[in-house]
């Protein structure tokens, strides 16, 4: 079983945020029918489910952002999993808006979310899919770039990186993660 964590900030307020694309590909897998988020657990909105024959636990953390790994390690624990089971799913400036990139592990790379979960674990080495939603405008905060809503027609251009997203997200769970990196990482 993998454990599939979409990152986030609860709330309308954030919804369409660039710091919200994590919670985005959640709500496409959800779509497609391969889960329903409908339980409350270790502070996570939660669902059960399968992709193919794969059993998937995901989770959305409802801590804030910067808190993600208060949430996450709890739920590991609950499922008799460890860090190599987790693919987390979140947003990153670093990479230029659309690209998609696959790793098994790796540094916080400036993402608070992420530097909680290192941290809660105790640990870098799981899995991720960094969303590029950069890069940060020039004399903009990053904190304003990141909670800053998506113009309508980046929120168009989303939608279709999101439905990537998912579908790296899916050959993750079926095929592992060296077959989603070899097909949804993109040269540079």
């Amino acid at each position: 079983m993998k454990l599939v964590a979409g990152l986030g900030n609860p709330g309308v307020r954030y919804a369409f945020t660039r710091h919200n694309v994590g919670f985005w590909v959640l709500d496409v897998l959800e779509r497609r029918g391969w889960v329903s988020l409908n339980r409350y657990m270790h502070r996570a909105l939660c669902g059960r489910g399968r992709i193919d024959s794969k059993e998937v636990f995901f989770a959305r953390p409802i801590t804030y952002m910067n808190r993600s790994g208060e949430a996450l390690v709890p739920l590991l624990r609950y499922l008799g999993l460890g860090a190599g089971d987790l693919l987390v799913v979140y947003d990153d400036v670093a990479l230029p808006t659309g690209r998609l990139r696959l790793r098994g592990k790796g540094s916080a790379g400036g993402h608070k979310g992420i530097a909680s979960i290192i941290g809660s674990l105790g640990t870098d080495e799981f899995s991720r899919l960094r969303i590029g939603v950069g890069p940060l405008p020039p004399g903009m905060d990053l904190p304003d770039f990141v909670l800053s809503k998506f113009s309508d027609r980046e929120r168009r251009e989303m939608g279709e990186v999101v439905e990537e997203a998912a579908g790296a997200v899916e050959l993750f769970v079926t095929a592992g993660l060296m077959e989603a990196m070899n097909r949804y990482n993109a040269p540079t």
